[in-house]
């Protein structure tokens, strides 16, 4: 139950920083929207780490240097909402965000991509998947 309003809080402030990202972009530019986000999002996760005081930074050398460029796609992610926000609103952005994230970790649970157990996806997941589609066909039209 836990680990699922954390997954509902995550996609509200999902949205709501799409849409702050969006009006920073206005005023100053994408990319520097991205970097004042990004920076932000260091200093906030940065004092978080300082209260909960969780020392796990030895096993740092045991991460894949793959999964350390997290950063790196996130000024992406950052650059694409914003600019999807801009030319076609919050509400396609956001449904065609998650059906592309749904698309995408279907492919990572099918093949066991990064080390993930792999799982067997069934006719009602596809069938999920298509009606989320016809859904952002249907809000778009």
């Amino acid at each position: 139950m836990r680990g699922l309003i954390f997954a509902f809080l995550a996609g509200a402030f999902i949205t709501l920083q799409g849409v702050a990202n969006s009006r920073i972009s206005q005023d100053i530019g994408t990319w520097q929207a991205a970097a004042i986000t990004q920076m932000t999002g260091f200093v906030t996760a940065l004092l978080i780490l300082m209260f909960v005081r969780e020392s796990k930074w030895r096993q740092f050398k045991q991460v894949k240097p793959l999964y350390l460029t997290g950063g790196a796609l996130a000024a992406i992610i950052i650059f694409g909402n914003v600019t999807a926000i801009q030319q076609t609103g919050v509400t396609f952005t956001i449904s065609a965000l998650l059906i592309a994230q749904l698309g995408l970790t279907f492919l990572v649970d099918i093949n066991g991509w990064f080390g993930v157990v792999k799982q067997k996806m069934k006719l009602p997941q596809f069938i999920g998947i298509v009606m989320m589609i016809a859904g952002v066909i249907i809000l778009r039209l």
